[in-house]
């Protein structure tokens, strides 16, 4: 099976890019992305449907903002809408999809960058999906966790860890966060196969960022560790340019 998780940046934008064309080329089992800034009313579904995806959306309440989505060749069993905390289903910021004993979820956490009030939605945010997500593991489910996290994990996951060192998305108590995720149950599926450094998924429009790949990587496709031997390969796919991500692709046994 192969996974993508893609922060499109605005559906509509990415539509413009030829995101589709890309798409149907690429064939993917499973598509998750983030930041849709769209309702599904607001563009054509039929594409999807020619292409055999299955579509499910969850966009935020407040008009071109946030909102998530599954795209799959197979049909869940069961796809639920939201996390049950109202202010986070409020700004459309989780969507599961069950297969069987396997989950897939696609997440867009809170970015901090536009001062304290939303770090500590963040903060909050991740001391929630942390619980919440442990929750599954209780539960003995295997898990795929795709999405924007937000956080650049190491220094090999930033192209100036100094300089961004009080950085929203590269602060140590947001680090310490995925320290914690990894140590408990999950895996960054990249670095199974590809420990390199320079391995980026945004960059920032100013300064012609990603025509000198100075960016960070935020966008991961974490896997429960009862998924982490079942890993074929994992890599970013910078090629693609629909947004000021790309997105990660993960092949895995299912």
């Amino acid at each position: 099976m192969r996974i993508i998780t893609y922060n499109v940046n605005g559906i509509r934008s990415a539509m413009n890019k030829g995101w589709l064309d890309w798409v149907a080329e690429n064939g993917f089992d499973i598509i998750c992305l983030q930041e849709l800034k769209a309702e599904p009313n607001q563009f054509d579904l039929k594409p999807f449907e020619d292409m055999g995806y299955h579509h499910y959306w969850f966009p935020a309440q407040k008009k071109g903002y946030s909102g998530v989505a599954i795209l799959s060749k197979t049909k869940p069993d069961h796809v639920a809408f939201g996390c049950g905390h109202e202010e986070f289903d409020a700004e459309g910021r989780v969507i599961r999809a069950d297969f069987g004993d396997l989950s897939v979820f696609s997440i867009y956490f809170p970015s901090g960058t536009t001062g304290d009030i939303r770090q500590q939605v963040k903060y909050q945010f991740l001391d929630f999906i942390y619980d919440y997500l442990q929750g599954f593991l209780k539960k003995k489910r295997k898990l795929i966790v795709c999405g924007d996290y937000n956080i650049a994990h190491k220094p090999i996951d930033i192209h100036d860890p100094k300089g961004n060192k009080d950085s929203s998305g590269f602060l140590p108590e947001e680090r310490a966060w995925l320290d914690k995720y990894y140590d408990n149950g999950f895996t960054d599926s990249l670095r199974v196969t590809n420990p390199e450094p320079h391995q980026y998924t945004w960059w920032s429009f100013r300064a012609n960022a990603r025509a000198n790949n100075k960016g960070w990587r935020i966008d991961y496709i974490a896997v429960s560790n009862n998924m982490k031997d079942k890993i074929v390969s994992a890599h970013i796919l910078p090629e693609a340019r629909h947004s000021d991500h790309c997105p990660q692709v993960l092949d895995i046994q299912i």
